[in-house]
């Protein structure tokens, strides 16, 4: 969903900055775009575990993150032609949301953009325990649709999704909102896409 549907990775990005920049922590852009694609209880834990800060402060710190980022969350946008292409794909072939986005996230997202009711299976952060680039979600994803690796696509933008697609044992479609092509490949993209209109091309000519 981030980042493939809704470009919300610099509005989580910018949520995750000004948390840490209150208890004094500035990290470089490296360090964002390794986690992107995990979730906020993969990434904050980690940051301030290794700066030996207690349990308790890293509780406060995803409660403001999480703050922030509805505070903002009125910025949000669509990915350019994401909504088209989920309305043409959804009477063409069973689809299935599988993010680790929160439920609240992920229900405040899909209403902004009117698919809700478009896919026939969805799996958000409480419906997995193990974040990418672990398959787990794209696999719970997969029994609901009641379809098996080897018929499926996953459409992926960032480097930890598209590693979990590959241990699903899915073809993945990368799409190039996140990171740029060659990053895409070196990290296991089966195709790279610049937008949702070549998809749709690419799909159409099969």
């Amino acid at each position: 969903m981030d980042g493939v549907l809704v470009d919300s990775e610099p509005l989580h990005k910018r949520a995750k900055e000004l948390a840490f920049a209150e208890i004094g922590i500035v990290l470089p852009d490296s360090v964002y775009d390794s986690y992107k694609g995990r979730p906020d209880a993969t990434m904050l834990p980690e940051i301030l575990t290794a700066r030996g800060f207690p349990a308790e402060r890293i509780q406060e710190l995803l409660r403001r993150k999480k703050q922030i980022y509805e505070e903002i969350e009125h910025d949000l946008q669509a990915v350019d032609g994401a909504v088209e292409f989920v309305a043409w794909a959804a009477p063409r072939y069973k689809m299935a949301l599988a993010t680790s986005a929160t439920a609240r996230n992920r229900e405040a997202t899909l209403r902004l953009l009117g698919i809700g009711d478009l896919f026939h299976a969805v799996v958000d952060a409480s419906g997995h325990r193990q974040p990418k680039p672990d398959p787990e979600v794209f696999l719970i994803a997969l029994g609901k649709l009641r379809l098996q690796p080897d018929q499926c696509w996953i459409i992926e933008d960032s480097v930890n999704g598209l590693r979990a697609a590959k241990a699903a044992g899915c073809f993945s479609a990368a799409i190039t909102t996140t990171f740029d092509k060659d990053t895409l490949v070196t990290a296991g993209a089966d195709i790279v896409v610049d937008s949702f209109s070549e998809l749709r091309t690419l799909l159409e000519s099969r």
